[in-house]
């Protein structure tokens, strides 16, 4: 298991899965700073958790000791000083403690790889994929946004399992319980759990 200490952190609203883009507009000094910092590292990256409570601006927040490691594969300036950042969700970490946010947050942290939990094939992903799509059908005939669903057959388990958690419509509390499951077979049933509660509910609203 790798660890790291001092290493930049940047909570936010929202968990980062891994595998999944976050695109993010940089205009807080110590932001600025952590990224300036980021890319004087050999693999510019830093790590994501989601504040529990609090805000992102400011300081002052409560955040959860479950994250994920993101990765720079971009970055552009603006005039006004501005930074917008692409970011892809690489591993998941762990918190084992927090330093000082001067002049940014920094913590101590260790990969968490998933956990072996049993076996998963290509028909218990693809299963969870039709239920998706029919759980998106319900978003487009209210008048949501949707996107494509991929084949995720032959994906590893580990990557298979976020990418249903990144593409389904759920909030960040939800896709937090996604990214907290030990391993692949816990996230699907915690998956299976949340996309019930949002297709129930979508269902209402359409009256079916």
């Amino acid at each position: 298991m790798t660890s790291f200490d001092d290493f930049p952190m940047f909570p936010l609203g929202q968990p980062l899965l891994p595998g999944a883009l976050l695109p993010l507009q940089v205009f807080e000094s110590r932001y600025l700073a952590l990224m300036k910092h980021c890319l004087e590292m050999e693999e510019p990256m830093f790590g994501v958790v989601m504040i529990e409570r609090g805000r992102e601006v400011g300081g002052g927040d409560e955040r959860s000791s479950i994250g994920t490691l993101a990765r720079i594969v971009d970055i552009a300036s603006f005039d006004d000083g501005r930074l917008a950042v692409t970011t892809v969700g690489a591993e998941r970490l762990r918190v084992i403690g927090w330093h000082d946010d001067a002049p940014f947050p920094r913590a101590r942290i260790e990969s968490w790889p998933d956990e072996f939990d049993g076996e998963i094939d290509d028909d218990d992903v693809m299963r969870r994929v039709a239920d998706l799509r029919a759980t998106l059908d319900l978003v487009e005939r209210l008048g949501g946004p949707t996107s494509e669903v991929p084949d995720l057959s032959g994906f590893d388990a580990t990557m298979a399992t976020h990418a249903l958690g990144t593409l389904a419509p759920l909030g960040a509390a939800d896709r937090h319980r996604l990214l907290a499951a030990p391993g692949p077979r816990a996230r699907l049933r915690v998956f299976d759990d949340v996309l019930a509660e949002v297709t129930d509910a979508l269902r209402f609203r359409l009256g079916t």
